[in-house]
Order: structure tokens, then sequence, then C-alpha cells
């Protein structure tokens, strides 16, 4: 039989993979937080405040409903989640995403 017939990927692969490719997009910083946020990838942003409410940091939600997906700031890392599976890829912030999320924060 030939590569093309073999097993599927499982859910956790497939989740994986897709939270490896959103940490792997915000490192490398090809495209700054801006334009990130304005090409309608962002679905909603929970806000991690302070006590002084003073922004912290955020949770960005990129994909719901069969994987919920989630840029963390805080932790710097995309988290995902998918029935029982669940996946944390790390990232480093290289499209200034903190900052931005910080100072729309403050708008």
């Amino acid at each position: 039989m030939t590569q093309a017939l073999r097993k599927k990927d499982t859910t956790q692969d497939q989740l994986k993979n897709n939270c490896e490719h959103i940490a792997n997009e915000i490192s490398e910083g090809k495209i700054n937080a801006y334009d990130y946020f304005n090409d309608g990838s962002i679905l909603d942003i929970e806000w991690i405040i302070n006590n002084d409410k003073t922004y912290k940091a955020a949770r960005v939600l990129v994909a719901f409903g069969g994987p919920n997906i989630w840029i963390n700031t805080q932790t710097n890392t995309v988290d995902g989640y998918w029935w029982t599976d669940s996946y944390k890829a790390p990232f480093v912030d290289e499209m200034g995403l903190d900052d931005y999320l910080e100072e729309l924060y403050s708008c």
C-alpha cells in the first residue's frame, strides 16, 4: 500500500499541528501585530488585568468549534483544546502581539 492510504492524523495530531503553526507564525514575526489582528483571524479577546485594572496580558481566540485555539500572551503559548485533547505550543513574541494588545486595551 502507498503512503496515501496511511492512517489519518488523530485529533491530537491535528491540534498539535495547528498550535505549532500559529506559534511559528508569531515567532517568525513576518507580519506585525496590527496586520495579524486586522486580517479577520481574531474571534475574541479575553483581557487579563491587574487589581488596579491595568493591562497584564490577554488571551486571543483564533479558532473555535473544533478545535478551540487561544494565543496566551501571559504564558507565551498557543493553547489548543479539542474534546479531551489539549496542546500548548510556546512562542517568542516577534510580532509585538503583547504590546499591540496593551495599546488596544488602553483605548
